[in-house]
């Protein structure tokens, strides 16, 4: 995709939720990077909020440990529909170098569904922004099928 669509795709508001469910904190230094001047991801409506149930998206960083299993699908529920999931970085993705620990219950994808996946360790403010206008393209579609379903009835 070129800058300009990605440009025209973020101009719409997409809230987030940001789950840190046991990374070691380098992901969330990127996430925290995607806001500051330099990228300002803010300006094109992408906004941080304190609970999952005004977000849009949910952002999760790090491989799934046994602790946060449960607390990954309570906030995945709280969550109103259409909702996507974003897994940045590679343990979330894939659990990388922690793939099979005995803490772990996987990648996220083992515990909820995954609709975009930004790989890297850490991946580059760039990535985010990118995959979050993936997201931002697949939340417009289920709301278009929200509303086919709603005009049929």
């Amino acid at each position: 995709m070129k800058l300009e669509r990605y440009l025209d795709i973020l101009t719409k508001s997409i809230w987030v939720f940001h789950c840190n469910s046991g990374s070691c904190n380098g992901c969330d230094i990127e996430i925290v990077a995607t806001i500051t001047p330099r990228y300002d991801i803010e300006r094109f409506g992408m906004k941080l909020v304190g609970t999952p149930r005004h977000a849009d998206a949910l952002l999760v960083t790090g491989p799934v440990t046994k602790y946060m299993t449960g607390r990954l699908r309570r906030i995945y529920a709280q969550m109103p529909n259409p909702k996507v999931v974003i897994a940045i970085g590679n343990c979330a993705c894939s659990g990388n170098v922690f793939y099979k620990s005995y803490s772990l219950d996987g990648p996220v994808d083992n515990i909820i569904p995954v609709d975009v996946y930004i790989h890297g360790c850490p991946p580059r403010p760039e990535a985010i922004i990118e995959g979050v206008a993936k997201a931002v393209l697949k939340l417009e579609k289920q709301k278009e099928e929200i509303q086919k379903a709603g005009a049929a009835k």
